[in-house]
């Protein structure tokens, strides 16, 4: 594809970022034809469709994704280019794309100011959603890397871990349970439990964790995409709540929640910093990489009761996983 032009790629990562030719002639100020022309014209070299129809607008094929992963390298070596420039005349800026899970919220901020205090002119773009928001924007070169507790598998990424996530049992601390020793799965059988939605790591544990124990739902009408909700109506009484230690510590430590002692409990996980195996990191987003993966476990928040508190850091590296089946899985 020798003909390969740059605005022929930004019309590629416009039409797959909007879903339609419309938009994404706009945003380019382009006619839908033009737009449509420099599309058609590219297929036509690659002789593969980059484009499916679907009821949800335009979405890239494998050679779509192939487009974009091109466009990704290109602007990543110009912000390279600009941010090594910028480090030559003294201004040791660049700018970082970082997207964490709603449970990372309780210390990402932490972990940039700990950052931006060695490299205060760099510029980080801060993006929070649940676990199935950040995979799609690291999986759509959105983000530089992403704070999550379950990396990917169905497509090639990157990983180190760099701190333990415990995920506990709350309680009010009025709640029957509440202090009782050597609690069993069965005896949560007759609970309320508040759950957070599909699609969040939370909520797969929970399900893993109570497979095979038929529990309630609380008499309560939501399916939360917020820790905070849940933590509102465990202190309320409407429930108990399986959820990340560090989304809690603050409320245990003053007493307004409490940590069940349950069998199997606390379930141990980890905390990655994850990015596409194809995805190159600029100065500053490399930077903080090495950051996060060095420096990261000493934000994480405190929980009462000391879990894991004595345990080294992990450490470990997960290298270009690509699919469950390559994965082991």
């Amino acid at each position: 594809m020798r003909n390969l032009s740059l605005k022929q790629l930004q019309a590629v990562a416009a039409v797959a970022r909007l879903g339609t030719m419309t938009r994404a002639a706009q945003e380019l100020n382009v006619t839908s034809a033009a737009l449509y022309a420099r599309i058609r014209q590219l297929e036509e070299e690659a002789g593969l469709l980059l484009f499916d129809r679907t009821p949800t607008g335009l979405k890239p094929t494998d050679a779509g994704r192939e487009m974009l992963w091109a466009i990704n390298s290109i602007n990543t070596v110009l912000e390279t280019c600009t941010d090594r420039l910028r480090t030559l005349k003294g201004g040791g800026g660049g700018r970082v794309g970082l997207g964490v899970v709603s449970t990372a919220k309780y210390f990402a901020p932490q972990v940039i100011a700990g950052f931006m205090e060695s490299h205060p002119k760099v510029e980080i773009s801060l993006t929070v959603g649940n676990r199935q928001d950040t995979i799609e924007a690291l999986r759509n070169y959105d983000i530089d890397f992403a704070i999550m507790g379950r990396p990917p598998r169905d497509f090639a990424i990157e990983a180190e871990t760099f701190g333990p996530h415990p995920l506990v049992l709350i309680a009010a601390p009025d709640h029957p349970m509440a202090g009782r020793r050597g609690l069993t799965r069965a005896d949560l059988a007759e609970e309320s439990f508040l759950v957070r939605e599909e699609g969040s790591g939370t909520r797969s544990v929970f399900e893993e964790f109570m497979s095979g124990v038929m529990i309630r739902r609380a008499k309560l009408g939501i399916d939360s995409g917020s820790n905070e909700t849940l933590k509102q109506a465990v202190m309320a009484g409407l429930g108990i709540a399986l959820l990340s230690g560090h989304s809690v510590a603050a409320e245990v430590a003053s007493g307004r929640l409490v940590l069940l002692d349950v069998e199997g409990l606390p379930i141990r996980r980890d905390w990655y910093v994850v990015r596409r195996a194809d995805k190159v990191l600029g100065p500053a987003s490399d930077a903080f990489w090495d950051y996060l993966a060095q420096e990261g476990r000493r934000f994480l928040p405190s929980i009462p009761g000391g879990f894991f508190a004595d345990e080294p850091a992990a450490g470990r590296s997960l290298k270009a996983i690509r699919s469950p089946a390559e994965a082991g899985e």
